[in-house]
């Protein structure tokens, strides 16, 4: 929960990137851990108390990558809202 609700919210505007609140990095990487929607994939709400505990740890690894410059929110954000027939495509 620091990771997305203090730490990257913390780093959102230095590095300009596409989301600054905390929900919005949860659905990009649970999204990414689950390869689809995450509620696709987590039958019951909150996730983070729901899921398994492989998904919870994907999904902090791809946070720290992102942390770290070796994984892009941006093109993870748009896969997400792809799944989510928000974009045109899955593309990038």
């Amino acid at each position: 929960m620091t990771l997305t609700r203090e730490t990257l919210p913390g780093l959102a505007a230095a590095r300009r990137w596409p989301v600054r609140a905390d929900h919005c990095f949860q659905r990009i990487l649970l999204d990414a851990a689950c390869g689809g929607r995450w509620y696709d994939h987590i039958l019951a709400r909150p996730a983070y108390r729901h899921a398994p505990p492989e998904i919870l740890a994907r999904a902090i690894a791809l946070g720290d990558a992102v942390i770290a410059g070796t994984e892009d929110l941006h093109a993870l954000n748009r896969r997400s809202l792809a799944w989510r027939g928000k974009t045109r495509s899955l593309a990038d």
